[in-house]
């Protein structure tokens, strides 16, 4: 459990996204440069951590995950950056303080693309 409450204004809204593209082939050209833009994403294992974290709603803010790791808060927010623009995470800023969670359906993808290796 979380040392921080998680305000709910911080939460995604479940069901937010999406699942268009998860079934979509997994063998093209294009779904090889997902795969592989993905994989980028996660080879780092402070990405892979961001996401094991948010994954057990165990942080949601970045400070949140700063407290969790070793880490500057500017490394942490580089990471962040790239696990969004990766399509790995979302963030909620519709308040003045930015939620961080989980986008399902590009894990869900990643693990298609996987399988499909």
């Amino acid at each position: 459990m979380s040392p921080h409450p998680i305000p709910d204004e911080l939460c995604c809204p479940a069901g937010s996204e999406p699942l268009d593209g998860v079934a979509a082939t997994v063998e093209s050209p294009e779904a090889d440069a997902e795969l592989a833009a993905l994989a980028k994403a996660l080879a780092h294992p402070v990405r892979v951590r961001i996401v094991r974290m948010l994954a057990r709603r165990e942080a949601r803010m970045c400070s949140h995950i700063v407290d969790e790791l070793p880490l500057a808060q500017s490394t942490v927010s580089e990471h962040l950056r790239v696990l969004k623009a990766a399509g790995l995470i979302v963030a909620n800023e519709s308040s003045p303080r930015v939620g961080y969670c989980i986008a399902p359906a590009a894990l869900t993808r990643f693990k298609a693309l996987l399988q499909a290796l």
